[in-house]
C-alpha cells in the first residue's frame, strides 16, 4: 500500500509537521465547504468550528476559491466569523511560483473532506 494511503500515516505527518513548525498552512475551499453555493440550505458549522480551532492554535488559513468576486468571499467570511489569512494566495513565507496554493493540507468537499476533517480534529485535540 502507498504510504499516505494509510490514514494513520497522513495524520501522523500533520502532527509531526505541526510540532516541527508550531503551525500548519490549511487551505480550505469556499464553495460547499464553508458556503452553500447551490443554495440547498446546507450548513457547514462543523468545518467552520474546526477552522476557528485551527486559527486558535496558530495555523495559517488560506481560502481558495473559483469565485471571481473576491470581495464577496472576504465579506462572507468576515460576516460569518470564518477565520482566514489570505484568499487564493500563497502564505507570505512561501516564495516558489505556482498556481496551486501551498498548504500542508486541503479541506475540500470534493477531495477527501471527511478524512482531512478527522485528521485536523485529531491534531487540535492531541497537540
Amino acid at each position: 500500500m502507498d504510504f499516505y494511503l494509510n490514514p494513520d500515516n497522513a495524520r501522523t505527518r500533520l502532527v509531526e509537521e505541526y510540532r516541527q513548525y508550531g503551525s500548519l498552512v490549511i487551505a480550505f475551499d469556499f464553495d460547499d465547504t464553508v458556503y452553500d453555493f447551490h443554495k440547498k440550505g446546507r450548513d457547514y458549522k462543523q468545518v467552520i468550528a474546526l477552522l476557528r480551532k485551527l486559527k486558535a492554535i496558530n495555523c495559517y488559513l488560506v481560502c481558495w476559491t473559483g469565485q471571481e468576486d473576491r470581495d464577496f468571499v472576504a465579506r462572507y467570511l468576515t460576516t460569518h466569523n470564518i477565520p482566514f489569512d489570505a484568499i487564493n494566495e500563497h502564505p507570505p513565507f512561501y516564495t516558489s511560483p505556482g498556481r496551486k496554493v501551498y498548504a500542508n493540507v486541503y479541506l475540500d468537499d470534493r477531495a477527501g473532506l471527511l478524512q482531512v476533517y478527522n485528521d485536523l480534529i485529531y491534531l487540535t485535540e492531541n497537540i
